[in-house]
């Protein structure tokens, strides 16, 4: 049997996109201070509406097919309608779906995308995913050289599991963690098993949130996540782009400007995904030294471009750049990226 060049395990969700054009109003509980204006009780038309796939796995495993990698997804989802067309799209992108399991129970998770100028809000399902686990699961089918996690609902729970098989059998681990790796028990656990990782991939207010520390203090945040992560640690900012700690060198890089943005939705999944392909593809290896740093910054390069490429589309996965469109357009080729030699706090 061949070892895959990555799994991507996680969600996977039938996304259906709906294009409004609804007031917008001052909310200080919410975390960017605002919210759309439904009519209650009322019934209100949309401009468009789009459907797809999603979800934080099944988007990454898009990426990696598409840059030329063998990718198995392993999720679940329900025995339903759903279900059968995320197979569909899924298959048509290459992505080995051996291990996608159907529940007999909860159907497929499902998100509703309210769409705005390039923004959104989303109403989203957990469903099948929450059944999420490592039972009953072929391990051949499991072996790869790296795995690429991101849990959301109550699949958080799985990481204790997922972490011990991958380090019995020296595969290497991506985690882009949920938000209920971030509070209570999911904390707890994260922060033990952040030893374990070879990249973790973060914003900047979940770097915040795993340290402790307000991100105004950035070279603390990175001081302390490097001695707790011993592979990569990149923090996205948004427009402001990224930064990239591999424990000896920090990089700093910006963003490939937009043609347009039509929705920002998986832009995060492209980034995570892209530097792991990146990584795969010069053959980057983790045991026995720190990786190059030209490599690091052609992980970054691929990563960024991938998700200006998402940003420009309507969904996840629309977007993603296949392997011959980032080797070949010049908009793509040249990043500026600093690089400058840091060296963490000792434990």
């Amino acid at each position: 049997m061949i070892i895959k060049d990555v799994i991507s395990i996680g969600s996977t969700t039938r996304d259906t996109f709906f294009e409004v054009d609804l007031p917008i109003t001052k909310w200080p509980s919410a975390p960017l201070g605002k919210a759309l204006v439904i009519p209650f009780g009322e019934k209100f038309g949309v401009k468009g509406a789009y459907f797809t796939i999603g979800g934080n796995a099944a988007n990454a495993s898009v990426t990696f097919a598409r840059q030329g990698l063998r990718v198995g997804l392993f999720t679940k989802i329900g025995n339903d309608v759903a279900g059968q067309e995320v197979i569909k799209i899924l298959k048509r992108e290459r992505v080995d779906t051996r291990l996608v399991s159907k529940s007999k129970e909860l159907p497929t998770s499902y998100s509703v995308l309210l769409s705005q100028k390039g923004d959104r809000s989303i109403l989203t399902y957990h469903g099948a995913i929450g059944e999420f686990t490592l039972e009953k699961v072929n391990p051949k089918l499991l072996k790869s050289k790296w795995w690429y996690v991101s849990l959301p609902g109550d699949s958080h729970k799985a990481l204790s599991g997922i972490l011990k098989y991958a380090k019995k059998r020296k595969i290497k681990v991506a985690l882009n963690p949920s938000y209920k790796h971030l509070s209570g028990d999911g904390k707890s656990q994260l922060l033990t098993h952040l030893k374990d990782l070879s990249f973790l991939v973060v914003n900047e207010g979940e770097a915040a949130q795993i340290t402790g520390i307000p991100f105004s203090k950035e070279k603390e945040v990175f001081q302390k996540l490097d001695v707790l992560v011993p592979g990569i640690v990149a923090i996205t900012s948004g427009r402001g782009g990224v930064t990239v700690s591999d424990g000896k060198f920090l990089y700093k890089a910006g963003i490939f400007k937009e043609k347009r943005v039509v929705d920002r939705t998986g832009a995060g999944d492209a980034f995570g995904s892209g530097f792991v392909a990146g990584l795969i593809r010069k053959e980057e290896k983790f045991k026995g030294g720190r990786p190059k740093p030209e490599n690091v910054e052609y992980a970054i390069r691929l990563a960024s471009a991938n998700a200006t490429s998402v940003v420009e589309r309507m969904g996840a996965t629309e977007g993603v750049l296949r392997r011959r469109d980032f080797d070949s357009l010049p908009r793509f080729k040249k990043l500026k990226i600093e690089r400058r030699e840091f060296k963490p706090k000792k434990k």
